[in-house]
């Protein structure tokens, strides 16, 4: 049995935190690339895979599940650069679909940005959660209180960097389309992401925390449930580095085109 500390300030939020897998990148690269090798893929079912990420992602209430959307979305992208690599695909045949490719490139350094962004925001906000589960075993509140506080700040920060509108592509290029469409899903999956983990740990109101120190009944907040908690988003911010090279690569494949 664990004592209940009158310490404990800090509220984990309701949702379920359902991760509670190892957040080295190695393992999240192992289980991306363990799913069985599957023939050229075509644009239509690249297409059909960007539709089914979008609603789990629009329906997910848990954080395992958008690191299981991180993964899917790395796969997504393996199968859009088979498509950029396609031979029908390597020639810049007119200047309209420079311009294009262009755009696009744009497009992707935007994204490429936001997902570095995210991916530092979540090695903050775990070495908060790591700090968070030392101040109950020194008794130390006031910190506890800080780095709620900090942790709030932070996951209110990272919202600006969705303000910008993702760019839309042009009908006139199928690959292209493919890739503003996977470039809006990312931005969507990032945002939810961050949407779901500030939920998390939330501060009670005044009245409240002053009433628990009164009767020495402060509302408690497992360590196990920080460790897990911290061991999510772990797997998050690997997931994130993950995409982010295959981002990377993707960038690469394009500006090959354009120097052709």
């Amino acid at each position: 049995m664990h004592q209940t500390r009158s310490s404990s300030l800090f509220l984990l939020s309701s949702t379920t935190i359902k991760s509670k897998s190892s957040s080295s990148d190695m393992a999240f690269h192992r289980r991306s690339t363990s799913l069985p090798s599957r023939p050229q893929v075509s644009e239509t079912e690249v297409e059909l895979e960007l539709q089914s990420l979008e609603a789990s992602i629009s329906s997910s209430n848990s954080i395992s599940t958008m690191c299981d959307c991180l993964r899917t979305l790395a796969n997504i992208y393996d199968g859009l650069e088979e498509i950029i690599c396609l031979p029908t695909n390597q020639v810049c045949s007119s200047q309209q679909r420079r311009n294009i490719l262009d755009g696009e490139m744009e497009g992707s350094l935007e994204l490429l940005d936001l997902c570095g962004a995210m991916q530092e925001i979540f090695v903050e906000m775990k070495a908060i959660i790591q700090e968070l589960q030392v101040a109950p075993r020194k008794g130390d509140v006031a910190a506890a209180q800080a780095k709620i506080q900090s942790y709030t700040h932070l996951a209110k920060k990272a919202r600006n960097h969705f303000k910008k509108a993702t760019k839309k592509a042009p009908a006139d290029c199928r690959m292209v389309m493919l890739l503003a469409k996977a470039r809006e899903v990312s931005a969507s999956l990032l945002e939810s992401t961050l949407h779901l983990v500030s939920k998390q740990i939330e501060m009670p109101k005044q009245s409240l925390v002053s009433k628990a120190f009164h009767k020495k009944k402060a509302v408690v907040c497992k360590e196990e449930q920080l460790s897990e908690l911290e061991c999510s988003i772990g797997d998050l911010e690997s997931g994130a580095g993950y995409l982010f090279r295959k981002l990377v690569q993707s960038r690469v494949s394009l500006l090959n085109i354009l120097s052709s």
